[in-house]
């Protein structure tokens, strides 16, 4: 599953393990009983959200292939319970991909000199790697701007806990929309789970409605 966000940007569901089902077979062991029928089911995710019992949802896990300006990746990797291996910029040249804020959130004037510092700071990097200078000291001059990519494979309760901080008016708006591209894929691979996040914990405004 693939999602564009932002103007270069997407997250893509590349792999994952488990589903609802997994949740109800962690937390059914405690019983030494098995998955029932599908309402019995959601009843108990229900259960485990509302009472935040939370650790059956580790059991299910997503890896992610997520590309986003460097200053999203930033506040991404802050959540520490989750695995990440990112572009690195000294075996790689980076490509000219900047993000570059709509017509709805800056005027004309101030896009064009966003637009304007990012040529010639791209014009310096290619520069300095066209006169011999390492990649590794070249992507100084880079500002953060720049699209990265990195691969993230994350629990669904490390997930949940993203979701939390991420996908709320407070974050900042970029991060919200990759935030809101997680849990649309969340949704559809555990939907019963999705729902009780959303009913019982999320705390947030963004995913309601």
């Amino acid at each position: 599953m693939h999602i564009d966000v932002l103007d270069h940007g997407f997250v893509e569901l590349i792999d994952h393990m488990g589903d609802d089902t997994s949740v109800v077979r962690a937390a059914r062991i405690c019983h030494a009983s098995q998955p029932g029928d599908e309402e019995r089911d959601r009843q108990l995710i229900e259960f485990l959200m509302k009472n935040r019992h939370e650790t059956p949802f580790e059991h299910v896990t997503f890896t992610f292939h997520v590309k986003c300006p460097i200053f999203v990746a930033r506040q991404w990797m802050r959540h520490r319970i989750a695995s990440y291996n990112e572009l690195s910029g000294r075996y790689s040249e980076y490509e000219d991909e900047f993000y570059v804020p709509g017509r709805d959130r800056l005027d004309e004037k101030s896009i064009e000199k966003i637009e304007k510092t990012y040529k010639s700071a791209y014009e310096a990097y290619q520069e300095l790697i066209a006169s011999g200078v390492r990649r590794e000291i070249a992507r100084m001059v880079l500002p953060v701007a720049l699209y990265t990519q990195f691969i993230w494979t994350v629990n669904a309760r490390s997930l949940m806990n993203f979701l939390s901080l991420r996908a709320d008016s407070h974050a900042q708006w970029e991060m919200q929309q990759y935030a809101l591209a997680v849990a649309q894929i969340f949704k559809s691979i555990c939907p019963k789970s999705y729902e009780a996040f959303v009913r019982y914990t999320y705390r947030g405004d963004l995913l309601k409605g």
